[in-house]
């Protein structure tokens, strides 16, 4: 890419299940930036980001994710793209049948860390950042929806992504609970990583604020709240 932005998308289209959904998505996303992406329900948010780690193909436009040409890159390719991606999902996706350790050691292992104590290392720092170091034991039914977001997070951090991608991570959460998990989210962000955000919840954003870009109609249009 020519600059350093992280993400760089020019004119593109987004789709789903062959319907255009987005027109024209031009977005520049550089290091240690904090984006909302908001909009209605249906309305193109959670496809956009998952063009960025390639589970949606972009058919028209430039998009770029680091030097990754998304139109262009080969199979091959995808997970080490996805490596320096940490994903936060609404559902939080962990894995019931171990502890919150063995989940986070799936996911090193899954991306070739072999050294015991280095895994052990890193499970107890991205514990430790997200304030559960003393939760590793349970297993994810014994957590509250915050704490399990909480370990989500923790999973996104493990290989020092340059980016985090949000999909509604408060959506299943109490407002308070979302606040809280949103002011971990911008913590994340002062370290230097990336975060994009998608929500509806237009009290979060204003409460937290920072740049904002809004699905709406077909349209991806910067917008101030």
């Amino acid at each position: 890419m020519e600059n350093d932005a992280l993400v760089r998308y020019e004119n593109v289209e987004i789709c789903r299940e062959e319907n255009v959904i987005l027109r024209d998505v031009c977005l520049e996303v550089k290091k240690g930036e904090f984006l909302y992406v908001i909009g209605r329900v249906g309305s193109g948010k959670s496809t956009l980001l998952k063009t960025m780690y390639c589970e949606m193909p972009v058919p028209e436009g430039e998009a770029f994710v680091f030097n990754y040409d998304l139109r262009k890159i080969r199979n091959k390719d995808i997970p080490a793209l996805r490596r320096q991606i940490g994903i936060v999902f609404q559902d939080f996706q962990l894995l019931t049948d171990r502890s919150v350790e063995k989940n986070l050691e799936f996911v090193l292992k899954a991306t070739d860390w072999k050294d015991k104590s280095a895994i052990k290392k890193r499970i107890s720092a991205v514990l430790t950042q997200v304030g559960m170091l003393n939760k590793g034991y349970k297993h994810p039914h014994e957590l509250s929806g915050g704490e399990q977001q909480r370990i989500v997070i923790a999973r996104a951090l493990l290989n020092a992504p340059q980016i985090i991608l949000a999909d509604e991570p408060t959506g299943n959460l109490d407002p308070e609970t979302g606040r809280q998990i949103v002011k971990l989210l911008h913590e994340i962000c002062e370290t230097g990583t990336a975060v994009i955000m998608s929500t509806h919840n237009h009290q979060l954003v204003q409460d937290f604020p920072a740049r904002v870009k809004r699905c709406n109609d077909g349209k991806f249009e910067d917008i101030t709240i």
